[in-house]
């Protein structure tokens, strides 16, 4: 059924059924009413795309990843934002366009698709420092939200978890299990959450009084692989409790303590981040810092389409609180 039927049904012209169903208000309530009455006897639903097009949208929001498509397979983190985009999206009849970008040639051809008239606006998750994709968002007029806080752009709108309470709490947390050398292994220090959650180490030690050693920091990049090489990185500075600024991190983390000999908890305590659903099943089980990841992604969108809808709203900048997770990898509970 399309609206030159339900027009001939009517007894209206086409343009009449249209604005009937736009709302116009300048159609009579008699002709509205016998309009209507033909759209629910025939069960007419309107077209959402078509709608969308006559009102200058699309109904499509960009979601894009700047890594590559094996981080789809390997880090667990981004199906559960993803899940919790495409929820909220279905919730409000959008749909998602998913870009994936690593290397510049295919970031190049990400801003020329964004500004094609494809999307109505665009979220960005896990940017690197000074993004040329976040940059060209910033001088466009492309509606976009940000998984994740902008280093240095202070009008940027972004949803983000507050990954430097949650990296001190986890900290504090092994300081006052009795810890006295606790290392990390840190996030890419070119990603803002792997800076964050470095400074948020950091914070913690300034706490109790401690300067930051050096030897005792290791980078990784939030791979099982990279937490693996960190931690043989940082054997030989003996820790005894390590904070990994990631889940996956710290599971690579314990398979090297467990090569080296050692025992988790017992000789090295060990707190990841994200309480990713793998987390439980580690042996032992665990301690980490809940990140709301799904809750990132359908937040994010509900701000976006705000801004679509309120252009000249207030800035949105939300920050997500995390919880410390205690199981037996740190081993012992909340004090």
């Amino acid at each position: 059924m399309n609206l030159e039927q339900i027009a001939k049904l009517s007894g209206v012209s086409r343009s009449t059924v249209s604005r009937v169903i736009n709302n116009d208000p300048n159609v009579s309530v008699a002709t509205r009413e016998k309009v209507m009455q033909v759209v629910k006897r025939v069960n007419y639903t309107p077209n959402a795309a078509a709608r969308g097009l006559a009102a200058g949208r699309t109904h499509v929001l960009g979601l894009v990843i700047p890594m590559g498509v094996a981080a789809l397979f390997t880090d667990p983190y981004f199906p559960i934002l993803i899940q919790g985009v495409s929820s909220a999206c279905n919730a409000r009849e959008y749909s998602v366009m998913l870009w994936l970008a690593e290397p510049e040639y295919e970031r190049r051809q990400i801003r020329q698709i964004m500004y094609s008239g494809l999307v109505d606006g665009v979220i960005v998750s896990s940017m690197l420092m000074n993004d040329s994709l976040v940059q060209a968002l910033s001088d466009g007029d492309l509606p976009f939200m940000l998984v994740g806080r902008h280093p240095t752009d202070t009008h940027a709108n972004y949803v983000d978890a507050d990954n430097i309470g949650g990296a001190r709490e986890a900290v504090t947390h092994l300081l006052r299990l009795g810890r006295a050398r606790v290392a990390t292994i840190t996030g890419p220090q070119n990603m803002i959450a792997g800076a964050d959650r470095l400074a948020g180490y950091q914070a913690a030690l300034r706490d109790r009084g401690l300067l930051s050693d050096p030897g005792l920091i290791a980078e990784g990049d939030f791979t099982e692989a990279g937490g693996y090489r960190a931690m043989q990185q940082l054997l030989a500075r003996r820790p005894d409790a390590v904070f990994a600024a990631s889940d996956i991190m710290a599971l690579g983390a314990i398979r090297a303590l467990r090569e080296a000999g050692l025992r988790v908890p017992e000789d090295v305590a060990i707190v990841g981040f994200d309480d990713l659903p793998q987390s439980t099943r580690a042996e032992p089980p665990l301690t980490t810092v809940r990140q709301p990841t799904y809750r990132l992604g359908t937040t994010t969108v509900d701000s976006l389409l705000d801004l679509i809808e309120y252009p000249d709203s207030s800035p949105r900048r939300i920050v997500l609180p995390t919880e410390l997770v205690v199981r037996a990898s740190c081993g012992s509970a909340l004090k």
